[in-house]
């Protein structure tokens, strides 16, 4: 059974930095593409980050370029995204997801096979 749990979300000030942590189990993590999304009230889920399973070549929403950094430890089974110079617009829940086998990620048509139960981020102005 595939378990995805995130950790590190909170009420952070603009400008202010968090980091989240996707600890993973019942996969083979270091085969796995991996992807955050977010999903903000009322709003779609879309899209943050994703990283090869090697963790070399990783891509990001527009929205959050030079702000972001998706990252992995294979060896830890688990993902990061650390989260900088934030906006209040970066609130949402925030869900790590193993990408579905198959996918080429670098068309920026990807969607997760299993999910985390998400972590709610949420900037102050």
């Amino acid at each position: 059974q595939v378990q995805l749990v995130e950790s590190g979300g909170g009420l952070v000030q603009a400008g202010g930095s968090l980091r989240l942590s996707c600890a993973a189990s019942g996969v083979t993590f270091s085969s796995r593409a991996m992807a955050w999304f977010r999903q903000a009230p009322g709003k779609e889920r879309e899209s943050v980050a994703v990283i090869d399973w090697s963790g070399i070549s990783p891509a990001y929403a527009d929205s959050v370029k030079g702000r972001f950094t998706i990252s992995r430890i294979n060896e830890k089974k688990t993902l990061y995204l650390q989260m900088s110079s934030l906006k209040p617009e970066d609130t949402a829940v925030y869900y790590c997801a193993v990408v579905r086998a198959g996918t080429n990620i670098y068309t920026g048509q990807y969607d997760g096979e299993y999910w985390g139960q998400g972590t709610q981020v949420t900037v102050s102005s």
